[in-house]
């Protein structure tokens, strides 16, 4: 979806440059060279972008549901880990940048998205993104929003990255996560309370073309992976008359469920040791978070996570 927005956005960039309407484009490009930094600062989020009726459509086309395990003061600022990625990451999309779920479920916080930095980089996309509530993942974003005074501020990362798209296949448990521990260095750094997500029916939205680790497309998507920041997984669902083949996602129930918060002490200088620690505190409670919540959604009861 973000994919598809930002390529008509590009092509209009293009139009713009290509037809009578090239001071446009020049005009644009300063601004967008003295706003540069923006997605990095806290982004410059727009309440009527993120209550526009269209999205209300989105998230009632699955439908898409936002679940209280604990309160979450607004005293405090705070990581929540989202997993899975899956395709589209709509659980993160739906309740973190729209609606007023997370509003009326957890008042006085603030949730930020953060996505790749490549994504800022695509003119007017850039400020599309950034009036939904999105902002840059580089450290310097996450510390900027993790830095506020007084708290009530909710960083909300996708910990499996780009990567975890590649095992989003309908039954997958499977979370990258066991290499992934920039982010508790960094809720160390600020005293950022870590709090797991984990969305339900993330991973039943798409079909994804058969990619075992080892075979030659994964292979392939790997290296693509790291060359382009992004993963491109081969992936269809049902189209918009039919439900044997299409890109429109299926309509399968999401339900993102917020656990509990791990407090967290200020460490500005962490030993790896600490970091391991946190990082073994965090897994275990996100492994207990979906364990408690597995049966209301479906999932059998000899099924449980796998961390890679």
């Amino acid at each position: 979806f973000l994919s598809l927005v930002a390529e008509f956005c590009c092509g209009f960039f293009v139009i713009l440059i290509l037809g009578n309407f090239w001071f446009l484009a020049v005009l644009y490009l300063l601004w967008l060279y003295l706003d540069w930094e923006t997605p990095c600062t806290g982004g410059r989020r727009s309440q009527w972008v993120r209550s526009w009726t269209v999205w209300k459509y989105f998230r009632e086309y699955f439908p898409i549901h936002l679940i209280k395990t604990s309160d979450l003061s607004p005293n405090h600022n705070y990581l929540l880990g989202f997993h899975p990625h899956g395709v589209l990451v709509a659980g993160a999309f739906g309740n973190f940048c729209t609606g007023p779920s997370f509003k009326n479920l957890f008042p006085g916080l603030t949730p930020y998205l953060h996505i790749m930095p490549i994504w800022f980089g695509c003119p007017f996309f850039r400020e599309y993104i950034m009036s939904a509530g999105m902002v840059s993942a580089s450290k310097e974003s996450v510390s900027y929003v993790l830095s506020n005074e007084g708290g009530g501020h909710a960083s909300v990362i996708v910990i499996g990255g780009a990567e975890e798209s590649l095992n989003a296949h309908p039954g997958s448990l499977t979370l990258n996560i066991l290499k992934r521990k920039g982010f508790i260095k960094m809720a160390l750094k600020h005293g950022a309370h870590l709090v797991p997500v984990f969305s339900f029916g993330e991973n039943e939205l798409f079909k994804q073309v058969a990619n075992p680790k080892g075979s030659w497309l994964r292979n392939v998507q790997e290296k693509l992976q790291k060359i382009m920041g992004f993963a491109l997984p081969l992936f269809h669902a049902r189209g918009v008359f039919q439900y044997s083949f299409g890109l429109i996602p299926y309509r399968q129930p999401i339900h993102t469920v917020v656990g509990s918060p791990i407090p967290v002490k200020q460490n500005l200088n962490p030993t790896t040791e600490e970091i391991e620690e946190l990082h073994a505190l965090y897994l275990q409670k996100l492994r207990k978070l979906f364990e408690e919540h597995k049966r209301n959604y479906g999932i059998p009861e000899h099924k449980s996570l796998i961390f890679e």
